[in-house]
C-alpha cells in the first residue's frame, strides 16, 4: 500500500510541475503575440538588466528578477515591460524557511527629465505602518489624496511641483491601480502581475503619466531639447 501511495504523490507533483510548465510556456506564446501585434520585440530572458535600474520596487525582497520582456516604442515613448517577481524569506520556529514570491508587471519608460527620485504608491496597511515607524510620506493639499496614496521624496520641493493639481486629480481617477516611481531620466509604472493582453492599460497610463507631468518641471528638469519646445 506504501508503494501505491508513493506512486500517486509522484504523480501529482509531475502534473503539478507539467501545469506549471505550460502555464508559463502559454504566457511566452501569448506574449510574443502581443509583442508582434504592437510591434515590440520580445526576450524570455533579461537582457536589459532591468533591476539594476535606480527604483526603489527594484531593491524589495532576499530575491529578485525580471523575465519575458517587451522592448521598444509605446506611442512616442522608448519602453521596456517585463514579469517581475521577488520574494522573502520566513523562518518558522522549527527552523525550517520558506519563500514568499511577489508578481507584478512593471513597464520602464525613457523620459526627457533628469529628476530626483520620487515614489508614488497607494496607501495600505503596511505604509501606514512605515507613517507610524517614522517614515512619514509628503501631505498635499488634498485630503482625499492624502488618504488614497503614499508620496515620498527627499527633495519635497520637487514633489510639490510634480504632484500638483492636475496630477492629483488624474491619480484619483485611476484609483491607485498602479504604482509609479521616477528618477533621473527613468519612469516606472507597475500593478499586479497582468495577463499579456491586459497589459495595454499599464502601457498607457505610463504615458499619461508622462503626459500630466507638469510644463513646469518640464522646463526645470527637462533636456535642451524639450524646453526649447516649451
Amino acid at each position: 500500500m506504501e508503494w501505491l501511495v508513493f506512486v500517486l504523490i509522484a504523480a501529482a507533483v509531475g502534473l503539478i510541475a507539467w501545469l506549471g510548465y505550460r502555464a508559463k510556456q502559454k504566457r511566452r506564446e501569448a506574449l510574443f503575440t502581443f509583442a508582434n501585434q504592437f510591434r515590440l520585440e520580445y526576450s524570455r530572458v533579461d537582457p536589459f538588466h532591468l533591476t539594476s535600474y535606480p527604483f526603489h520596487l527594484f531593491t524589495l525582497g532576499e530575491g529578485r528578477g525580471c523575465e519575458n520582456v517587451l522592448s521598444g516604442v509605446w506611442e512616442g515613448m522608448p519602453v521596456k515591460e517585463a514579469d517581475y517577481w521577488y520574494y522573502t524569506e520566513s523562518t518558522d520556529s522549527k527552523g525550517h524557511t520558506s519563500k514568499s514570491y511577489t508578481h507584478l508587471s512593471v513597464v520602464v519608460a525613457d523620459i526627457a527629465l533628469t529628476i530626483p527620485p520620487i515614489t508614488i504608491q497607494k496607501e495600505s496597511l503596511f505604509t501606514r505602518l512605515a507613517d507610524h515607524l517614522g517614515f512619514h510620506d509628503i501631505e498635499f493639499e488634498s485630503e482625499d489624496f492624502n488618504r488614497g496614496f503614499q508620496v515620498k521624496a527627499k527633495d519635497k520641493e520637487f514633489a510639490f511641483k510634480l504632484v500638483d493639481s492636475r496630477m492629483i486629480q488624474w491619480l484619483l481617477a485611476i484609483g491607485g491601480t498602479f504604482g509609479f516611481e521616477a528618477n533621473g531620466p527613468f519612469l516606472l509604472a507597475y500593478c499586479k502581475r497582468r495577463k499579456p493582453m491586459d497589459l495595454t492599460p499599464l502601457f498607457g497610463t505610463a504615458r499619461l503619466f508622462r503626459d500630466h507631468i507638469p510644463r513646469l518641471v518640464w522646463n526645470e528638469f527637462g533636456t535642451q531639447k524639450e524646453r526649447s519646445t516649451s
